[in-house]
């Protein structure tokens, strides 16, 4: 596999924003940093704690990047949905606007598509053998494993980690599936999506550094329950 300094710029990374104003600018560093990336789309889905007002200058100075508001909040699909209409690279990547997937892993994550392999690929969090893994919350692991599980059974993939933050895509292949949720049920309708559409699909292990809530985590049970009905309707209501 290539290093970061060997691979020519070829990856847009969308980046969806709500409330980050305590590591947003840290992360769009680490993110610029990564010699792929040829653009950082950043959508504020109407922050209100500061992170806006943090963005406007980075973006002032860095031609890469890409900056767009939501004037009403309306959730992590809606912002990638606007995200993702707007990546021009060869290759696009969502990134989290928080601390808990590492940039600096891209290159493990690019370079099945690269090599012609795949099409899409998804960073698993259980998939050992590239670095640390923040310990937290138990009952947490085993719903992810269960979604995981209950996806795995309705599109016939066998992934260790549907829920994983970390996905990569052709730009042509995301762009042409249509989003529909606005929240995280994204995750699993975008792997019952790209299922459905026969395109190749890799997984790669990557590291974690993974917030309890009073550093900021915002997904919940009531989107485990949500998560449940979108592999339903994704994979066998919706054609």
């Amino acid at each position: 596999m290539k290093s970061n300094d060997e691979i020519e710029p070829c990856l847009t990374a969308v980046m969806p924003v709500y409330n980050e104003s305590a590591t947003v600018a840290e992360v769009v560093k680490a993110v610029l940093a990564q010699r792929p990336v040829q653009q950082l789309v950043i959508v504020d889905d109407c922050s209100r704690d500061g992170t806006w007002d943090q963005l406007q200058p980075l973006a002032q100075i860095e031609p890469r990047i890409k900056l767009i508001r939501h004037e009403v909040n309306q959730g992590k699909g809606a912002a990638l949905r606007t995200g993702i209409a707007h990546a021009t690279s060869e290759i696009v990547i969502i990134q989290d606007a928080d601390l808990e997937y590492d940039p600096a892993e891209y290159c493990r994550l690019i370079a099945p598509i690269l090599s012609g392999r795949a099409d899409v690929v998804f960073g698993s969090r259980f998939r050992g053998g590239t670095g640390a893994c923040r310990v937290l919350y138990y009952w947490h692991s085993v719903g992810n494993n269960f979604l995981t599980m209950c996806s795995n059974m309705a599109t016939d993939l066998n992934l260790t980690d549907m829920e994983t933050g970390y996905k990569t895509f052709r730009r042509e292949v995301i762009q042409q599936i249509r989003i529909e949720e606005n929240r995280f049920g994204f995750e699993p309708e975008i792997t019952a999506k790209v299922a459905k559409a026969k395109v190749r699909i890799y997984e790669v292990g990557i590291s974690y550094t993974g917030r309890t809530y009073a550093e900021g985590k915002k997904i919940g049970w009531r989107d485990g329950f949500h998560a449940l009905w979108c592999i339903w309707k994704y994979n066998f209501w919706r054609k």
